[in-house]
């Protein structure tokens, strides 16, 4: 767990440090605009991702700063991670302990999954939004998943590239191999992790789809899988050089069954899906706690948005019993006074109360 943030530069944030008291749940509210959600993403640089917005480092960077920003902690174990950008750079820095570290080693040190407004629609949208979210948190709970994803991202778009110039079959016979072993991969991450996650769901289930997915599913060694999966592929090398078209985990989807309601997801309200979300998230936690005994991050962007009463009654009980730590934004304090073991940080005019550095502003 974190015990403080630092940011400098970061958004709207000039310089500022957060402690969290040691708590589980740290809850940071204020009007639009005062910078919750870019404390949110600010940790959320710290999972050896992008961050929860995707943005260019250029936009994190502060407007009016020297084009840089820095972000700080130092966990419960007294480790201090950081990552830091500098203008002109091409890509960020990793420190662990002051020692350069890889963006990808962060992963192994901070494992963390997000929610923001944008999936709350994810039941409902296109499949590439449900696999981004999903690859996510199974990257959360085997930190090698993220670089396999792009890997077969990687190899698809060279089989397409080879395919368009018309490439001898030699080197599509070496692609194939790669994409196929890589696919499996993939595919077996993927199955595992849900067949792990749905131990631990109470109120909804999850199933996964996909042509090699599927194959595992029905019992098929992933040695045996590779092979046929291979075979796919150079039996449809006549198709159109766009990845796309050919089948395989690039097109993988998951759909989730509420059980209280007996209804797919897509088929409940908005708030139901949403609480629906926050049961995966919670469950990830509890199976990220058993297997590593390692406490994840969980970032709740707008966290009671969409939920009635007894919705939020049910989150912040499960949020007191959650296996992490949870950082979660709203407009109001009052509807988070339940919450157990919390830290309250509020924005508010452009400052930040409760980061307790004198003088510290946020502009």
């Amino acid at each position: 767990m974190i015990k403080t943030l630092t940011l400098t530069n970061f958004r709207n944030h000039t310089m500022c440090r957060l402690y969290t008291n040691n708590r589980h749940n740290i809850i940071i509210t204020g009007p639009n605009g005062a910078g919750k959600t870019a404390v949110l993403e600010a940790v959320s640089m710290l999972s050896g991702d992008r961050g929860m917005r995707g943005a260019p480092m250029t936009d994190i960077a502060r407007f009016g700063g020297d084009g840089g920003f820095s972000v700080f902690a130092e966990l419960n174990d007294e480790t201090e991670i950081s990552v830091s950008y500098a203008s002109g750079d091409t890509n960020r820095r990793a420190r662990i302990d002051g020692d350069v570290a890889t963006i990808g080693d962060l992963a192994a040190r901070l494992r963390m999954v997000w929610l923001t407004p944008r999936e709350d629609r994810i039941f409902i949208d296109a499949a590439a939004g449900r696999r981004a979210f999903f690859d996510r948190m199974v990257a959360s709970f085997d930190a090698a998943h993220a670089g396999r994803v792009a890997r077969l991202t990687k190899l698809l778009g060279e089989r397409a590239f080879a395919l368009k110039c018309g490439r001898d079959s030699r080197w599509l016979d070496a692609l194939d191999v790669q994409i196929a072993a890589t696919a499996v991969s993939v595919a077996v991450a993927r199955v595992q992790y849900a067949g792990q996650l749905n131990y631990f769901l109470t109120r909804c289930a999850v199933s996964v789809s996909g042509m090699v997915e599927q194959m595992l599913i029905n019992g098929g060694a992933a040695g045996a899988v590779e092979r046929d999966y291979m075979e796919y592929l150079i039996h449809n090398r006549e198709l159109a050089g766009d990845k796309m078209i050919l089948d395989g985990p690039h097109k993988f989807d998951f759909s989730v069954f509420n059980i209280a309601l007996n209804l797919p997801a897509p088929l409940t309200s908005t708030g139901q899906q949403k609480a629906v979300l926050l049961d995966l998230i919670l469950a990830h936690a509890r199976l990220i706690h058993t297997k590593t005994n390692n406490r994840p991050l969980i970032l709740l962007d707008e966290a009671a948005a969409h939920l009635d009463e007894n919705a939020r009654a049910q989150l912040f009980a499960d949020l007191g019993a959650a296996d992490a730590q949870v950082w979660a934004t709203g407009l109001d304090e009052n509807i988070f006074a339940n919450v157990p073991d919390a830290t309250f940080v509020a924005c508010m005019n452009g400052e930040i109360n409760n980061i307790l550095v004198p003088g510290c502003t946020n502009e």
